[in-house]
């Protein structure tokens, strides 16, 4: 997926300007999404399991499905929409550029809040706590429970920088994140 105009040099994920908070808004282009596509329906499949059941890992059944679903049904359109609909931002953490979703809570005095995502995985993972954690009284819970969300996308995943070198372990993201946003 190709980085959207931000201020980031996508073959470093450094920044180009500043350490400063960057608006960031995404746009996956449709020649990106055809090949995508296309290399999904090129897969060369492995030959079928030989028990019937998950003992070897991911049945090829399952696999083709899962294939045929991103393919043909996944709407990377409207996933597209539902992320930009957020707040996004990008800045400079430890010499990377970091991605993250910032939604304030409409309730005052409202705790802020770091949610990161697991290894693998990313920030849509977190997309379904957003309401209820900024929101609280539209869910059935009080002014006194909301949220200020900070969602990152750790470094190497999604829009977040590339590291040249190791990556941080899990351990050590909270002292990368302790920067202020």
């Amino acid at each position: 997926m190709t980085q959207p105009s931000t201020g980031t040099k996508p073959e470093t994920g450094r920044s180009t300007a500043t350490d400063e908070i960057r608006p960031f808004h995404f746009n996956i282009p449709e020649e990106e999404l055809t090949d995508l596509r296309r290399r999904i329906a090129a897969t060369r499949w492995p030959e079928k399991e030989r028990v019937a059941d998950r003992s070897q890992g991911v049945q090829l059944a399952t696999m083709q499905k899962l294939a045929a679903y991103w393919a043909t049904d996944y709407d990377w359109r409207e996933c597209e929409a539902t992320l930009n609909a957020l707040p996004h931002f990008i800045t400079e953490i430890d010499g990377l550029d970091i991605h993250f979703i910032h939604v304030r809570s409409k309730h005052e005095n409202a705790l802020p809040l770091i949610v990161t995502h697991g290894l693998p995985g990313s920030i849509i993972e977190q997309l379904k706590i957003i309401d209820p954690l900024t929101n609280p009284t539209a869910n059935g819970a009080n002014a006194s429970d909301a949220f200020d969300l900070v969602i990152p996308s750790m470094p190497g995943y999604g829009f977040s920088g590339k590291p040249t070198a190791p990556a941080l372990f899990p351990a050590e993201m909270p002292a990368a994140f302790r920067s202020p946003l």
